[in-house]
């Protein structure tokens, strides 16, 4: 357990041991936990009450250690045992960081080396596995979990967790060095609205026009690159969505936790050992119109499926919603005629273009900044297209302004003065938007 101390080996505890002893406390914890599960009843455990099998796990360990004969002291043993628990009930060197809820990801570069992130910080911790062989096994306990597999015949696996955290896996032969393991955390308690009007993620009227264009059933498109927040925000944005609608997620691995009462959660499937049995997310949102759905969410559009969530959208389902990678909101733009061109290879660009144009209403930027702050950098409106161009006007946007001493990026949020078009029909589902929410308004972040 890192930073435990009395824990022989760890950097930074009092008394750390020479690189031997540590070499013998994980030999003697390899054949303790080895022993262990030769007596244990790992079905029956299960199922019993955690509180008394730890107990009896206890004084098993005490008689093993017994039967070892090395010694080790007090401090050791308590270690010892708590890593054993993780061992028998959890994912093993794993557990204490994700108990810790100051850590957003975990990323194991093979068995010696663990990273974790902080505040948009990486850093280093002393928790390893005693081999790749031990970090295969905690990978196959979390991704079979979700009845899923890893293997050389599928060396690539997406999982989660039970707390929803995403998992990515990939071993050998396609990593070279060994398993690497990725987790990307989410917490317990998933962030309101309110809370990214505290972080200072958007400002307050930025967040009353979303909720705004939620509620008037405006189709939204959320941009922004690798860990910039999408999927939290289109977690909050789907917030809006009235309790007398049907909604239908549609995702990859399930990560959206909606709170209204008539949800539908649809998840993809990976092929099987023969490679069959695949079940792709351009099927999922096939069947999910069949549904009766009111709101149609995918947590990603990245492919073909693409061409039939806009098909959707102009098809009497208004106000869905989805996200997916790009930099700018001109880049997502592009990103989603690419991937309608990968399932339509025969549609024009200028048809594509008029599918985009007539199915997105609005596109919102999120970004990741330099000091791992998650902000919305844009808050654009489509309004048509002139000749072969989709014609965007912005409405509200993140100025960076400059860098302090220590790293954190300043800036400021503006309205850039122009009335969006969409206010018409805001205004015939009963929302009236204030005259000076876009009157250039700035505040300073």
């Amino acid at each position: 357990m890192p930073g435990t101390p009395g824990m022989p080996g760890t950097p930074g505890s009092a008394g750390a041991r020479p690189q031997v002893a540590r070499a013998q406390y994980i030999e003697l914890k390899a054949n303790v936990h080895r022993k262990l599960l030769n007596r244990l009843n790992l079905e029956a455990l299960a199922q019993a009450d955690r509180a008394r099998a730890e107990s009896e796990i206890k004084t098993l360990v005490s008689e093993l250690l017994g039967e070892e004969g090395t010694p080790i002291s007090l401090g050791e043993r308590e270690t010892l045992f708590s890593e054993l628990i993780d061992e028998v009930f959890g994912l093993g060197p794993l557990e204490p960081l994700l108990r810790d809820s100051t850590i957003s990801d975990i990323l194991v570069n093979t068995y010696k080396h663990v990273f974790v992130e902080r505040n948009g910080v990486l850093e280093r911790v002393p928790a390893t596995f005693q081999d790749n062989r031990h970090l295969m096994r905690v990978i196959d306990r979390i991704v079979s979990g979700v009845g899923r597999r890893v293997d050389d015949s599928s060396p690539m696996v997406d999982a989660r967790l039970a707390d929803g955290s995403r998992v990515n896996a990939i071993i050998p032969p396609l990593a070279v060095d060994g398993p690497i393991l990725s987790i990307r955390r989410f917490p317990a308690e998933r962030l309101q609205a309110d809370d990214l009007v505290t972080l200072r993620a958007l400002t307050r009227p930025m967040l009353d026009f979303l909720s705004h264009c939620v509620r008037a059933r405006l189709n939204t498109l959320i941009s922004g690159g690798t860990g910039a927040g999408k999927t939290t925000l289109l977690n909050v944005l789907s917030g809006f969505i009235g309790e007398r609608e049907r909604i239908v997620t549609i995702e990859d691995a399930a990560e959206l936790q909606l709170h209204q009462e008539h949800v539908v959660r649809l998840e993809t499937r990976p092929p099987n050992v023969e490679g069959k049995g695949a079940v792709r997310q351009r099927q999922l949102v096939v069947n999910a119109l069949r549904m009766r759905p009111d709101r149609i969410v995918v947590g990603e559009v990245r492919g073909e499926e693409s061409l039939d969530m806009l098909q959707a959208m102009n098809t009497g389902h208004d106000g869905s919603l989805t996200t997916v990678h790009a930099n700018t909101p001109r880049d997502a733009l592009s990103r989603v005629e690419t991937m309608i061109a990968m399932g339509a290879t025969n549609l024009p660009e200028r048809a594509m273009r008029q599918q985009i144009a007539a199915a997105i209403q609005l596109v919102v930027q999120q970004t990741r900044l330099s000091d791992g702050s998650r902000k919305v950098t844009s808050v654009s409106e489509i309004t048509g297209m002139e000749g072969e161009v989709i014609t965007m006007q912005e409405i509200f946007l993140f100025e960076k302004m400059g860098v302090t001493q220590d790293g954190k990026v300043i800036g400021r949020f503006r309205a850039t003065g122009v009335r969006p078009k969409l206010c018409e029909r805001l205004r015939t589902s009963g929302i009236h938007l204030p005259a000076d929410m876009f009157e250039g308004v700035t505040e300073v972040r």
